[in-house]
């Protein structure tokens, strides 16, 4: 454990930071002083109504509060937040009007638009038209089959204005991966895309999104958008189809009837990865999600007006609804689409630098390649501008803390974040005005009682790892799941282990600081010998080695107990040989302890991900064992999994 941190923020902008504003502005709430970041969390558990208010008045929510905050608090599920209010997610987006930008939108070919929210504002007006007139209303389901552009924001926002339910998947989805998620939940309007480019490739759609439409009974109509693309999209073969310009054609901006519902209205479905079964579409609703996104932006990520704001990310991601929120805030979205490494390794630092980007995210994987390729934006680029970046997607090692402060930038906050799609935002998070340890999530997320828990459902204690849990309800809890009217399958996902507590499937333990360390999923946890041990601990030994790209590891039953499976991609060219064997398991012995080194390393040519670049260590685990993958289409790459099939070092 360090034993000092690896950065602080200056006095002067610790105490300029919106968290500092807010705890002034609760002290008088709280009737006793909150001096810092872990003492407004203890006030946001204690009084989570007083504090669920605060921050709704405090962000300036457009709509009507209404005088009751939470209503059965004490259940979970079953407590109700703000039921009086009325307010529209979009409305609450689109609060601007003028000529200053709201949307930078860029790919790999160095294509780019600006969108002023003037321009915004007028775009989803015609969009919305367009859509009521095409019988969308409150609760139709609206689908996104678009990439990371300014077609998908508008359409989202259009859609949220007439109090309908947007829904995205990227163009990298086959049909069948949309299908196992559209089919669900039969949207009446899909929005696509025919040609999609991606690490200098470009790739023609139309067959897919004729097959898509094709199976979808439930849809009236298909719009298709050219995006960044500068050819006009064909339409051959689809059925009911029309272009985004026609289909906005007899519409003019105007203002827009922004439809005010309840609370818990829902705004959007999300999904589960699906590599265990059907996708579950969580379904999100209106204020919850707001209120949290406009916490946490405000608040944890000090997102404030005119900032220039990236996540690199895809629509099927729950980090791009994320990114949207960033508009209630009045920060300017920089949209990018493609891959992170077209045409070159720096591609996103040349974005950051030349976008002038204020808030910087990324996954913890991206830091690592970036790390691992030799990059040093700190002696190539100038990133002046830079405040902050986050980190998420996995858990962040902490060598990739001391390159970001080595290599991209000394003064800045590097927040490793943590939550989920079930929740589409997060537990731990970052504190603008609090410093920054090594290998820690900086703070628990206000308002989120969160904790660890052992075998026994009680408080594991700082340093002890365990279930990660939140024991008291919050406004961004999914509204339940589609097609699942009595709530079984709701509760039984989050509320079986242990009943009236939120359990998340993470497992993690709290540090001294007061903050907390990701040790990966609880499901792929390792068991030798009947001591849990988390897959992210052998991670971050690993791939501290020049010569491991990355690494999947799993437990493998053998001899009555559970064996430890390293496998390892090498850089090109490389081969496994017994040298470095030895040199990984030493590595792993000296900085964990002997029940975690690899009883088999294993040299593969790829590692299965999901499409939001997750490592699947249970699909890898079930193909061992000679079991099925039930759902490989929630593999970005599922050919990676026949690699894993049959190996002779596991038979022995």
């Amino acid at each position: 454990m360090s034993e000092e941190p690896l950065w602080r923020p200056s006095p002067g902008r610790a105490d300029a930071a919106q968290i500092s504003a807010f705890r002034r502005h609760c002290e008088p709430l709280a009737g006793r002083p909150l001096p810092d970041t872990r003492a407004l969390h203890g006030w946001s558990i204690a009084e989570p109504a007083g504090f669920w208010a605060a921050v709704w008045d405090w962000c300036g929510v457009l709509g009507e509060r209404g005088e009751r905050v939470l209503r059965d608090g004490d259940r979970m599920p079953g407590a109700r937040w703000f039921p009086d209010a009325r307010l529209n997610f979009a409305e609450n987006l689109l609060r601007r009007r003028d000529i200053s930008p709201a949307l930078v939108a860029r790919d790999e070919r160095g294509r780019r638009r600006v969108l002023s929210w003037s321009d915004l504002h007028a775009g989803v007006s015609r969009v919305a038209q367009a859509l009521r007139a095409a019988g969308v209303a409150p609760g139709t389901r609206v689908g996104g089959y678009l990439p990371n552009g300014p077609e998908a924001l508008i359409a989202m926002l259009a859609t949220a204005s007439l109090g309908a339910v947007w829904s995205s998947c990227s163009p990298d989805f086959g049909v069948q991966g949309v299908l196992d998620r559209f089919g669900q939940i039969e949207p009446h309007v899909l929005f696509a895309v025919t040609r999609h480019s991606y690490a200098g490739k470009s790739h023609d759609l139309r067959e897919r999104v004729a097959e898509i439409a094709a199976a979808l009974p439930s849809l009236e109509r298909v719009v298709v958008a050219a995006g960044l693309d500068e050819a006009a999209p064909d339409l051959t073969g689809l059925h009911a189809a029309c272009t985004w310009e026609a289909f906005l054609a007899p519409f003019r901006a105007a203002p827009i009837e922004f439809v005010r519902l309840p609370f818990d209205h829902p705004l959007y479905v999300l999904y589960s990865s699906g590599t265990t079964g059907p996708p579950k579409c969580i379904v999100h609703g209106a204020g919850g999600t707001l209120l949290q996104h406009l916490k946490e932006h405000r608040l944890h990520a000090d997102v404030r007006a005119g900032d220039r704001f990236f996540y690199y990310t895809t629509t099927g991601w729950m980090m791009w609804n994320w990114l949207a929120s960033g508009l209630a805030s009045e920060a300017t979205l920089v949209l990018f689409d493609g891959s992170p490494f077209a045409p070159g390794p720096t591609a996103l630092f040349d974005l950051a630098e030349q976008e002038h980007v204020a808030l910087f995210g990324i996954s913890a994987k991206f830091l690592d390649a970036a790390r691992k390729a030799g990059v040093r934006p700190l002696d190539s680029h100038r990133l002046e501008s830079l405040r902050a970046i986050f980190s998420t997607g996995s858990p962040l090692a902490p060598e990739g803390f001391d390159w970001v402060y080595d290599a991209v930038a000394r003064d800045v906050q590097l927040a490793s974040i943590s939550g989920g799609t079930d929740i589409v935002s997060c537990f731990v998070g970052g504190d603008p005005s609090g410093p920054v340890w090594r290998g820690e999530c900086q703070t628990p997320g206000l308002g989120m009682a969160v904790d660890v828990f052992d075998e026994a459902g009680r408080p594991a204690g700082v340093g002890v790892a365990g279930e990660l849990v939140c024991t008291q309800p919050f406004p961004s809890m999914p509204v339940g799941f589609w097609n699942d009217p009595d709530g079984a399958r709701y509760r039984d996902a989050y509320f079986a282990r242990f009943p009236g507590v939120w359990h998340h499937g993470d497992f993690a333990q709290w540090t001294p600081h007061g903050g907390m360390i990701i040790l990966g999923r609880s499901d792929a946890t390792l068991n030798p010998g009947g001591v849990r041990i988390g897959t992210a601990e052998l991670y971050r030994q690993v791939e501290t080695l020049d010569e491991v790209v990355e690494a999947l590891v799993i437990g493998q039953p053998w001899d009555g107990d559970v064996r430890v499976v390293l496998f390892v991609r090498l850089r090109e060219g490389l081969g496994l040989d017994d040298a470095l064997r030895e040199r990984i398991r030493q590595r792993i012995r000296s900085r964990t302890t002997p029940r975690h080194v690899p009883a088999r390393i294993v040299q593969v040519s790829d590692i299965p991900r999901t499409r939001s670049g997750k490592i699947v260590e249970l699909a890898v685990r079930d193909v061992v064992a000679g079991r099925p993958v039930k759902n490989r289409e929630a593999l970005a790459n599922p050919e990676a999994l026949e690699a894993f099939r049959a190996l002779p070092e596991l038979a022995e």
